[in-house]
């Protein structure tokens, strides 16, 4: 019989038996379209082939798809194939539209790959590849155009197992059976297992490997000529598994688009249950604390191209374009799912968007948002000040893309000004900054901990302050702030990256705070920290694989030295030299027309976006920039604060002197620091007069040096809360707890100091104090036993010449303490190290020694203690370990510092002497 699309449909009638998605992946000209074309005609889903360089293929359905001959937006078809039912997502290939394709990845259950023959794995199918990891999606390889002279199948396979795995393995060769399950047998434990055991493989053995990413099945052919389409069908029939869903529904947002009609379409796989028209759908379970919504789907459509079919429901598994929902975004989940993807692609060029004259700003800027929710790497950037569009995009191909969209929607012919990079920027060392807003009837502040994170890990935003200081509900509301903001830094004021801001503290009025007080003082906290700190800028930086003739290799080499780039050692293939290696966007982004100028046009140069590293010319880039961060008025980097009814501003500088609250968090070497100002290098020292701290009076120098030795004066605490609540004398005590203060890891020295000078007595009558027992809670001290004698200097010398012997020494000596105090001391060693160790308690004389279990540290045992006594009982825990302080002050303990420790037993140790002299 004969193979018409007719004669297939009818043999392949019947309910299919597995439904899967297959995403069609490829660098730009690799014939994806085509072998998409020829996989639909195979099954039988159209009557005649298109082909690209015609303009009527199926897929490619835009008319500036069409005129190109690429793709630019993700489409899908449906189509079935024996007892399977096919939904094919054809994706873009040209690297400007990468972040169109990475969101696709998103709902595909298998991926096809496909190759040129013709050009072998490129630099841009490496990246493909490294996304399939990511998002551990199982492969086929579809080797295509391998009817053009000089393609050969044995090279070709030697390159995808260089390359891309070993364990890319040709299917539908012509090996025979044993041979093809011994190479199989290969490629796993299991398989291997099977294969020695039986003699065989079972397909459904093979099935479970390919998805599990252990074997990548190969297919060579042209899909053009319809060679080895069906041989990949009848792999992807024979050796893909459906996925299994649940019951309850479930699904996850991979584009945002809008029909002929102007009617927004959110195209989405159904993950789990079904989902029916007029079904409410909501973001409950991927809200996190954002915005909760819940809609009605109207209309459910199954496209296929250009053309699409209603359903009244879709089944999991199923991929379909809602009407009705006008809140979700491209990576979104919804229903019970609860993650929200972001895209790993980012765009590195900006643009200025000149409209024609006469056009209304604000609605240009709206119509261009609705391009940016359509094409999230479209980044749509209002400068207010200079009343300014500024667009970022992928490169150059994709910006002319966007000028005929424009023109095609909106009817507006737009230009666009000179590229520029996109830059970022980060810091070098942990920092504290404080931001305050207090103008009148407002109040607000907050302390955040900005610290360096790993290149590309983007911003964290996490907390360590305890609801006892601030309550929870605007703790989540001031990380919601920081999350939704974009915010800039002040060397380029380019957007910041790769951090990890944690809010230390925070304080909020009874009476007087709103809810935009918090975003205020938190915008102004993380303006501060980056004004004191180390900032470094950040370039966008390409992976480069660059092909020359032999002849002119060292001209290659010597222009990536040239643009500050970097290669490994040179490759040769024939009379071809082959360079791989990075270099900056700014400097290879035109480096193709020289590269076909030098070489005659036999050079391919081949660039995938690497990530962000440090600028090779920031001071340039600085001065060109010419970024004022205090004269940005919209991120200011100083504070507000309240004094006779009125507000007044306090530079950057002297925050830190006004601020109501202290963390109780230190920085070590936080005196003596460098900070990025205005692009110099400065170095700061006390006698710098501007310091990070600030030109200070010599009384706040002095309150400064106090806090760093562990105290504040009596004299400090009233001043501050006569200024901040006008409150009486007596009042003062309420709010002592959030002036505890401590040493340089966070820690405070119990007991008041008035003057200098340590009162034991006065320190027993309030709640802070370890002198005698004057309260109704039973007291304990825990004492972190390593980190005491390590901070001691007596006790470090001694533990240089035996560790035994210091310990012993801290024995004693905390010993002699309790008899002072007349607590429950308990003494905590780390034994975590000493295997199958079970932990032991055991009473030394008047103390109890506590040396912990296998894995479990002292740390470990002093937070589960504290948060299992700290609410019946007062607990006091010596450590100097600043970590540990924030989390056993969140638990209601008195944090003492080791120096602070010292100094208790010191004075103990004289007054007792001098009631024995007394008394004798």
């Amino acid at each position: 019989m004969e193979k018409t699309p007719e004669n297939k449909t009818a043999a392949q009638a019947g309910r299919p038996s597995k439904h899967i998605n297959v995403g069609l992946l490829a660098h730009v000209d690799a014939g994806k379209t085509t072998l998409a074309e020829g996989i639909l005609y195979s099954c039988g889903a159209m009557r005649t082939l298109g082909r690209v360089d015609h303009g009527d293929t199926v897929l490619d359905n835009f008319a500036l798809e069409r005129s190109r001959g690429i793709t630019i937006f993700s489409k899908q078809a449906r189509a079935r194939w024996r007892e399977m039912k096919l939904t094919l997502l054809d994706t873009p290939g040209h690297v400007d539209f990468s972040a169109e394709m990475e969101r696709t990845l998103q709902v595909m259950d298998y991926a096809v790959l496909v190759i040129s023959g013709a050009d072998g794995v490129q630099g841009h199918v490496e990246t493909l590849w490294r996304l399939l990891k990511r998002y551990e999606l199982p492969v086929f390889l579809f080797v295509n155009k391998m009817d053009q002279p000089g393609t050969e199948k044995e090279g070709l396979l030697g390159q995808l197992q260089q390359k891309l795995h070993e364990n890319c393995v040709e299917f539908g060769g012509t090996q025979t059976e044993p041979e093809f399950w011994e190479t199989l047998s290969l490629c796993s434990e299991p398989l291997l297992e099977q294969y020695l055991e039986r003699g065989s493989i079972s397909e459904e053995s093979i099935s479970e490997a390919v998805r599990a990413r252990q074997i990548f099945p190969c297919y060579f052919g042209s899909a053009l000529r319809l060679e080895g389409v069906e041989a990949l069908l009848e792999g992807l029939y024979r050796y893909t598994k459906a996925p299994v869903y649940g019951e309850e529904f479930g699904a996850r947002v991979y584009k945002i688009a809008r029909d002929s009609s102007g009617v927004r379409l959110t195209y989405l796989k159904v993950t789990g249950g079904v989902l029916r028209v007029k079904m409410p759908v909501s973001n409950r379970s991927s809200a996190g604390e954002g915005e909760v919504w819940e809609e009605k789907a109207d209309q459910l459509r199954l496209y296929t191209g250009g053309q699409y079919q209603t359903v009244q429901e879709a089944e999991a598994g199923e991929i379909c374009a809602v009407t009705g929902l006008t809140k979700t975004f491209a990576g979104q989940g919804l229903g019970a799912e609860r993650k929200n993807e972001i895209s790993v692609l980012e765009p590195v060029m900006t643009y200025q968007i000149f409209l024609p004259q006469g056009t209304d700003i604000v609605k240009a800027l709206l119509w261009l948002r609705q391009l940016e929710e359509e094409e999230p790497q479209l980044h749509i950037v209002w400068k207010e000040a200079l009343s300014e569009i500024h667009v970022q995009v992928m490169g150059e191909v994709q910006m002319e893309i966007l000028r005929h969209l424009i023109k095609e929607r909106f009817g507006l012919e737009t230009e666009f000004g000179p590229g520029s990079i996109v830059y970022k920027e980060t810091i070098l060392e942990p920092v504290i900054g404080i931001g305050h807003f207090e103008p009148l009837r407002h109040y607000a502040e907050v302390h955040l901990l900005l610290e360096p994170g790993e290149r590309g890990s983007g911003l964290q935003f996490l907390t360590a302050c305890s609801e006892d200081m601030l309550d929870g509900s605007w703790q989540r509301q001031i990380l919601s702030c920081l999350e939704e903001k974009t915010h800039i830094g002040v060397l380029t004021g380019s957007e910041i990256t790769d951090m990890r801001i944690t809010l230390l503290a925070g304080r909020a009025h009874q009476k007087h705070t709103e809810g935009g007080d918090f975003r205020q003082a938190a915008c102004r906290a993380l303006r501060n920290g980056l004004r004191k700190a180390r900032c470094l800028l950040l370039e966008p930086y390409f992976s480069f694989t660059l092909e020359v003739p032999l002849s002119s290799l060292g001209r290659a080499m010597s222009d990536i030295q040239r643009m500050n780039g970097s290669f490994e050692h040179p490759l040769t293939e024939g009379e071809t030299g082959i360079l791989t290696g990075s270099a900056p966007v700014a400097s290879l982004q035109d480096y193709q027309r020289e590269v076909s100028a030098y070489t005659g046009g036999r050079g391919r140069l081949s660039c995938t976006l690497k990530g962000y590293e440090p600028c090779h010319n920031p001071q340039e880039v600085i001065k060109e920039r010419g970024y004022d961060c205090e004269g940005d008025l919209e991120n200011p980097t100083g504070s507000v604060f309240c004094a006779h009814g009125a507000g007044f501003v306090v530079s950057w500088d002297k925050v830190e002197e006004y601020a109501h609250v202290d963390s109780g968090f230190r920085l070590e070497g936080d005196k003596n620091h460098t900070m990025y100002q205005d692009g110099a290098v400065h170095e700061n020292s006390a006698s710098h007069e501007n310091s990070a701290l600030g030109a200070v009076p010599l009384e706040s120098r002095k309150r400064e040096e106090g806090r760093e030795k562990g105290w504040i004066s009596q004299e400090e605490i009233e001043e501050i809360f006569r200024q901040t609540y006008g409150a009486k004398s007596e009042d003062i005590n309420r709010y002592r707890r959030y002036h505890r203060t401590g040493s340089r890891g966070g820690a405070s020295t119990e007991g008041e100091r008035i003057g200098g000078e340590y009162d034991s007595r006065k320190s027993a009558s309030h709640s802070g104090g370890m002198g005698r027992r004057n309260l109704s809670k039973e007291q304990y001290l825990l004492v972190d036993g390593y980190n005491i004698i390590f901070a001691w200097e007596e006790l470090r010398s001694l533990a240089a010449v035996n560790i035994d012997s210091a310990r012993d020494r801290l024995m004693d000596i905390m010993s002699n303490y309790q008899g002072y105090l007349g607590n429950t001391l308990i003494l905590v060693f780390d034994a975590y190290k000493v295997k199958g160790n079970p932990g032991k308690i055991q009473k030394y004389h008047n103390i109890y020694v506590v040396y912990t279990k296998e894995a479990e540290t002292a740390d470990q045992y002093i937070e589960k203690t504290v948060h299992e006594i700290g609410k019946k009982h007062q607990v006091t825990v010596a450590t100097s370990d600043a970590l540990e302080q924030m989390i056993i002050w969140g638990d209601g303990a008195i944090r003492l510092s080791a120096q602070g420790l010292l100094e208790a037993v010191e004075q103990a140790a004289r007054q007792l002497r001098e009631q024995y002299i007394k008394e004798d």
